[in-house]
């Protein structure tokens, strides 16, 4: 088979980034037989492109396609006009996986369509997405209600809303679970004293990561740290993350000892995991929530929602909670923070065992699958 795959939201450094680059980097491990033809257009930052090509370098059945062409004008080409087929920079294909972004013409009656939806966070709580992605998304969904052949969904939660929202029947839809990369693992206290040391950041601290966006719950989290300081001085709460919309960081209320450390590279944030007392994620909704098995990943005790995907990846491995009742998500963080040795080594070993259910490596597998019953049809 030709497989055709729109890799343009690699550059931007997200979760959806980090979906899109290990899912092309472990159907390369796994799949020698067919040809790949990755697809990405940018402007800007065309040249972020070149981390996947090395990776890549000695997989010959993989090879890129690189437009400039800005993003925002694929999505009125594509999302708006639907005009000028993908097939004019990929040739013809016999499958073609759209991007988180847009979904594009295909002119060619054989090929099937196949996209990731990752949430529905739009039709869910879309006074807590910018206007401009509302309008982005429910364009490019209304066209995936129409075109797409199977819809991948990061969750059991992301199918039942596709389902409720969109009317997309059930058999059209596979659930695929995502998880957090190979290199999330616990590290050694001298790795971590390293990092600290260069975001000057001291033990003990809390630790919570995502795009800064009303949907994350950022103020909450910083309201309870202000009442959590009061009985636990020497605490400090880290937030990482680069702004997204909504409030910048002046526009927040927030009290001493948060540090703010913007977006840091994988390999420092695996450390900052790592040396965390506790991650919380008090996100409002999630399609997966990547961030939670990165940290049970490296060990790290979790608080999060007990809402959407979070309940359903984390299960009992976490300590669930209302993210909007402040007292809830106080009393879980304090409940950690007093935990003795033996008892916070269970919630150690139980992150890490919920983490090692989930792995890229099945994640490519069962997308592949996917791609070989739809070619079949």
């Amino acid at each position: 088979m030709r497989i055709g795959i729109d890799i343009s939201q690699v550059v931007h450094g997200t979760g959806v980034s980090g979906y899109t680059s290990q899912l092309v980097e472990n159907l390369a491990k796994i799949d020698k037989k067919n040809q790949y033809i990755l697809f990405g257009a940018s402007a800007r930052a065309i040249g972020k492109f070149n981390d996947l090509k090395e990776k890549l370098k000695d997989h010959p059945n993989f090879r890129f396609k690189i437009v400039p062409i800005p993003p925002t004008i694929l999505e009125i080409l594509w999302n708006r006009l639907h005009i000028l087929p993908v097939e004019k920079f990929i040739g013809q294909v016999d499958i073609f996986h759209s991007s988180d972004w847009t979904q594009p013409k295909i002119q060619s009656q054989v090929t099937k369509k196949v996209t990731t939806v990752h949430d529905l966070v739009v039709y869910l709580f879309p006074s807590s997405v910018h206007p401009k992605i509302i309008a982005v998304q429910k364009r490019r969904l209304n066209l995936v209600k129409k075109e797409v052949d199977i819809i991948l969904a990061d969750s059991q939660t992301t199918k039942v809303d596709l389902v409720k929202f969109l009317q997309v029947k059930e058999e059209k839809i596979k659930v695929v679970y995502l998880a957090a990369s190979g290199e999330f693992k616990p590290q050694d206290e001298d790795q971590i004293s390293q990092i600290l040391q260069k975001y000057k950041i001291k033990k003990p601290y809390l630790l919570s990561v995502g795009t800064h966006e009303p949907r994350k719950n950022i103020q909450k989290l910083l309201d309870v740290f202000e009442l959590i300081v009061q009985k636990n001085p020497g605490f400090s709460l880290v937030l990482v993350g680069k702004y997204g919309w909504g409030p910048n960081l002046e526009g927040y209320h927030t009290g001493e000892n948060v540090i703010w450390t913007s977006f840091v590279p994988k390999e420092d944030l695996i450390s900052l995991y790592s040396g965390c007392r506790v991650f919380v994620y008090p996100s409002l909704y999630e399609g997966f929530g990547l961030p939670v098995l990165e940290a049970m990943a490296c060990g790290a005790p979790v608080v999060t929602s007990n809402n959407s995907s979070m309940a359903e990846i984390a299960r009992d491995a976490a300590i669930l909670v209302d993210p909007r009742n402040e007292t809830q998500l106080q009393r879980a963080i304090e409940m950690v923070l007093s935990l003795n040795l033996e008892n916070y080594q269970k919630m150690v070993r139980a992150s890490l065992d919920r983490a090692r259910r989930y792995s890229w490596i099945k994640t490519a597998r069962e997308t592949l699958k996917v791609y070989e019953e739809v070619a079949k049809r």
